[in-house]
């Protein structure tokens, strides 16, 4: 059993958790504890090993500093001091509460940080959960394996290591949460982009029944790997260190060059899509793998069977969802034709899908028709879909759309991926997402930052975010702006082009199933 120890009002709080006494502090009116270990540190032994129970500790643990995060690889990778890579203490969590103590049993938002599956922790300061507890719920994020660590397909370890962390820290939530101020029973699974692809993901698991009861998933990636893919993707990073994809042989590679082989990889991807397909156009290398045993079935696939029918669902996507990678890629309004129509040919789904967008989409010029179509097949698809599948499946799903506009360097990005970020968590003036937002956040961030806020600890609350649950008859979504609606799905041409699609476990190409690739 797990209490409070200490006075509200004293200036470190003090809550004694299954592992030990932790003492926070006091901030805005807000209780904090970070840098709580949810499970061992994966180094040595554990190092690809499934999470273990994290050791207990004697005394009180100051809970005043994050924890750091996890190796990881990528162009927005978060560096952890030196030490850390020794200790391995990269599994904690963080915790905002207002009032901390058994009693109040208060609403609880889990945050599953996005970051491609490759880079990310729960330390930035975008999410911060301060002034989402200071609406009445308790905010918890965490760290999770990512990148090869957590999801490279390698002999002989589990598949989907940084999921089985997710489900770990949800286990330490349940044990723990209600000491500080957490009601159990009403845990919420919020995540944007590969977190809110991990949320889906955890809807199909059978280890996280009984974990949540709702998830607010924001901006679903579409990226679900087949074993045979992942291990092939594995492989070839393991190849940039002359390595086999097995434990014996990566298990006592470092962390960081471990990482750094799956950068090298990733910058070639292209010239690998005639093995990965899709994944490589968008230099994707990791995903949640559907091995049929930890993920047994893709979101869709596990929600059409029903196995969501008793978890509220909350989803959706921004207007302009390519519209970052065009910006940071430098080809924001300089697509060629040619760059377009290869981009339908590649993503627009079946044999007609590039002649449907062109039908769909008379107006468009190569810019539009090329964000468009990344934007459906990577996030804005799956996200409806996920949506209409749930429904069909008797199950309650709420849709919404981001469309204000990032007001941010000139309001280039429009209603970008990774705006919804700083509006929901409330943080408009700091960490990397705020760029968006611009400097000094205008009353119109603030305003759309408030209805959303609303939106989410309503829902963690109640179940319920506003506005009328998701039907396939008037398609009825929330659409976020200054002034917010509730009208008919507003992609309908991008809707019909995809209603077919089922967002499969994506395989090998093909022709590529028994052709070992001559580069590894």
């Amino acid at each position: 059993m797990t209490v409070a120890t200490s006075d509200p009002f004293a200036s470190h709080p003090e809550v004694r958790a299954v592992g030990g006494a932790a003492r926070g502090r006091w901030e805005a009116g807000v209780a904090v504890f970070r840098g709580i270990p949810f499970a061992a540190p994966p180094v040595g032994v554990l190092r690809f090993a499934a999470p273990q129970a994290a050791p207990k500790w004697s005394g009180i643990r100051e809970a005043a500093s994050f924890g750091p995060p996890p190796p990881q690889g990528g162009g927005f990778a978060v560096d952890a001091p030196a030490e850390s890579a020794a200790t391995g203490d990269w599994l904690t969590v963080n915790i905002w509460s207002a009032e901390p103590g058994a009693a109040a049993r208060l609403p609880v938002m889990v945050w599953i940080q996005g970051g491609g599956y490759t880079y990310g922790a729960s330390g930035l300061p975008e999410y911060e959960g301060g002034r989402l507890a200071r609406d009445g719920v308790v905010v918890v994020t965490f760290n999770y394996r990512t990148g090869l660590e957590g999801f490279g397909q390698f002999v002989g370890v589990p598949a989907n290591r940084g999921l089985l962390d997710q489900i770990t820290a949800l286990e330490w939530v349940q044990d723990n949460i209600r000491a500080f101020g957490g009601d159990p029973d009403r845990v919420t699974v919020f995540g944007e982009s590969a977190g809110a692809g991990s949320a889906a993901a955890l809807l199909a698991m059978p280890r996280a029944a009984g974990l949540f009861g709702r998830v607010a998933a924001q901006s679903v990636p579409g990226t679900f790997f087949s074993p045979g893919l992942a291990a092939d993707i594995a492989a070839a990073c393991a190849a940039e260190l002359g390595l086999r994809p097995t434990l014996a042989d990566l298990s006592s590679v470092p962390p960081d060059r471990l990482a750094a082989a799956g950068d090298t990889v990733a910058a070639n991807a292209a010239r690998r899509a005639h093995r990965w397909g899709r994944p490589a156009h968008r230099s994707i290398l990791y995903s949640p793998v559907v091995d049929g045993d930890i993920l047994p079935a893709t979101p869709w696939q596990a929600l059409a069977s029903g196995a969501g029918r008793d978890i509220d669902i909350l989803v959706g996507h921004t207007r302009d969802e390519q519209r970052l990678f065009t910006v940071l890629e430098g080809m924001f309004g300089e697509v060629t034709p040619e760059q377009a129509t290869a981009a339908l040919t590649v993503f627009a789904p079946g044999a007609d899908g590039a002649r449907r967008y062109r039908e769909s989409f008379p107006d468009a010029g190569p810019n539009e028709l090329y964000e468009l179509v990344h934007s459906d097949w990577l996030f804005r698809m799956p996200s409806l879909h996920l949506a209409e599948t749930q429904t069909a499946a008797g199950g309650r799903a709420h849709l919404y759309e981001l469309t204000w506009p990032a007001p941010g360097m000139g309001g280039i990005f429009g209603a970008c991926h990774g705006l919804d970020v700083p509006l929901v968590f409330g943080n408009l003036d700091r960490g990397q997402p705020a760029l968006l937002i611009g400097e000094g956040p205008c009353p119109e961030a603030e305003t759309v930052s408030a209805d959303m806020r609303a939106a989410w600890t309503s829902f963690a609350a109640h179940g319920d975010p506003g506005w009328p649950s998701y039907d396939t008859h008037q398609r009825l979504t929330r659409l976020f702006d200054t002034q917010p609606v509730v009208a008919a799905y507003p992609e309908e041409p991008s809707r019909a082009i995809w209603q077919d699609h089922e967002f499969p476990a994506l395989p090998l190409t093909p022709t590529s199933e028994n052709v070992r690739d001559p580069a590894f």
